[in-house]
């Protein structure tokens, strides 16, 4: 029996597809192996051919002219210097883009020297890795929000609360170490993403428990519970009584201004005595503070003045018969003047609506005309510890310690900054007033924010800080994106150190 069975060779190997080789990112301490071509998980560093390389342009501010005038371009830069007698532009390099000092060893990644009016100058750059860092909103609106400490939610997760309420606005505080790492990582997660946005102007929607939901944005009017505010309070309604009270009682004879904080009456108001406006008899519910000065005549919230009602009569409790008399005219006010009422009193003495006459009219788009725009306002707050000081000085306490006695002027992305008092280095800064898409994050998570220290070169050696790392601006990387600067504030001013103020 014959076999015709046919033996096939054996498979040829397959070639092995060799895997891109990775590098191990030590900017942060969640220290990322990330291939070839690929970045981070922060997405601010990549693997480019091989190199750890930062991913953002290094952003240097130009001082622009102030005079007003014109700006001419008299040499083109594509072209070399040919001999003429030119003033250079002044610079100053942020820490947008230029990294981080993780681990903490190292220096910062920029400490470079410059001139300022003859004066040898050092600049230390750094992103600094916050996780004790948060963000304070000012929100200006006379409508409530939410009641102080009410929880303020991101995605359904907890990233801070309500704070005391300011003049005219509400106030909002986010973030901070316990959201960002003290809770479940969702909500870490949650609460670090809110910051990122808010920090680099970009909108959030946060919901607040029992309260509104708020849509904010830097530099944007709010928008509470889908309704954009359009100003913020004149003052408070005793303020607004004593601002308008001459445009006022020739036109009528009592003026109440509803507030959900201090309700002002006309007639009972110190303004309204020095102006000899006789009393009207008008009887207000709620907590009566000095003369025309009313407490709680309603609850808070969306209606006029920042309370519950929409209806103004319900604070009015009755005109007295002794002293009141039908015919008499009331102009009922918002803060605002976003709400208004004419009311004339009829034979029982019963507040009656009524068209409001014109002069009466105007007044009340004067108090809408001085009201400022209402805006949402994003201050950053972080702490700069002592890891990203070890980055200026061998010995951080020093850095402290110069900054206190302004020898040391601080800067975040070139802003200007607050810093708090007492210990540490703890600023606030207006996302506004920054380069654009100035802060980051890590996985951690926290959020990256831009500092500067900027110091004579001779105190700067005396704190101890990285002498051999100094280079000069000029040679800074190519790899940058050079904003220019209109502000009145220049990062590099003399009357920003100690040394140089006349004591």
């Amino acid at each position: 029996m014959t076999d015709n069975t046919t033996t096939l060779p054996p498979p040829a190997p397959r070639a092995r597809r060799e895997k891109p080789e990775k590098i191990r990112c030590d900017a942060c301490p969640v220290l990322c192996f990330i291939a070839e071509g690929r970045a981070g998980a922060c997405d601010r560093y990549a693997n480019v051919e091989g190199v750890l390389t930062r991913v953002d342009p290094l952003v240097i501010l130009d001082r622009a002219v102030q005079s007003g005038g014109e700006v001419v371009s008299f040499l083109d830069k594509g072209r070399e210097w040919e001999g003429e007698i030119v003033q250079p532009p002044e610079r100053f390099l942020t820490a947008v883009g230029a990294g981080t000092t993780y681990p903490d060893y190292k220096p910062a990644p920029f400490i470079v020297s410059s001139q300022m009016n003859g004066v040898d100058m050092v600049t230390v750059v750094t992103e600094g890795i916050f996780s004790y860092c948060g963000v304070k909103l000012k929100i200006d609106t006379d409508r409530h929000l939410g009641n102080e400490t009410a929880i303020v939610r991101y995605q359904g997760e907890a990233v801070g609360h309500v704070t005391t309420g300011e003049y005219g606005s509400q106030m909002i505080s986010l973030g901070g170490v316990h959201h960002l790492t003290g809770g479940s990582k969702k909500e870490g997660r949650a609460t670090c993403e809110a910051l990122l946005h808010l920090c680099n102007r970009q909108p959030v929607e946060l919901q607040i428990d029992e309260g509104v939901s708020i849509l904010v944005e830097a530099g944007k009017a709010p928008v509470i519970d889908g309704q954009r505010e359009e100003r913020m309070r004149v003052g408070c309604g005793s303020a607004a009584i004593g601002m308008f009270a001459q445009q006022w009682f020739r036109h009528v004879d009592e003026v109440v201004v509803v507030d959900d904080h201090i309700t002002g009456v006309l007639s009972e108001h110190q303004a309204g005595k020095l102006l000899d406006v006789p009393p009207t008899g008008i009887k207000i519910k709620g907590q009566k503070s000095t003369p025309g000065r009313y407490f709680r005549v309603a609850e808070p919230g969306q209606g006029w003045g920042g309370t519950n009602i929409d209806d103004p009569l319900t604070i009015i409790d009755r005109f007295d018969p002794k002293v009141a008399k039908p015919g008499m005219k009331m102009l009922m006010v918002s803060t605002t003047g976003d709400h208004s009422g004419y009311f004339v009193l009829d034979e029982g003495l019963n507040p009656v609506a009524t068209e409001m006459p014109e002069a009466v009219r105007d007044s009340v788009l004067r108090v809408q005309e001085n009201c400022e725009p209402a805006l949402c306002s994003v201050v950053f707050i972080g702490g700069a510890g002592g890891s990203l000081r070890a980055g200026v000085t061998e010995n951080p306490v020093k850095l402290t310690r110069s900054v206190r006695d302004t020898l040391t002027y601080v800067t975040s992305g070139g802003a200007a900054v607050y810093i708090w008092p007492g210990g540490g280095i703890t600023y606030m800064v207006d996302v506004t007033q920054m380069p654009e898409n100035s802060f980051g994050y890590v996985p951690t998570p926290a959020l990256v924010a831009p500092i500067e220290f900027s110091m004579r070169l001779s105190d700067y050696e005396a704190l101890g800080g990285h002498m051999a790392s100094i280079r000069p601006l000029a040679e800074v990387s190519d790899r940058q994106l050079s904003l220019g600067t209109d502000q009145g504030h220049w990062p590099v001013l003399p009357h920003h150190f100690s040394w140089n103020r006349k004591s």
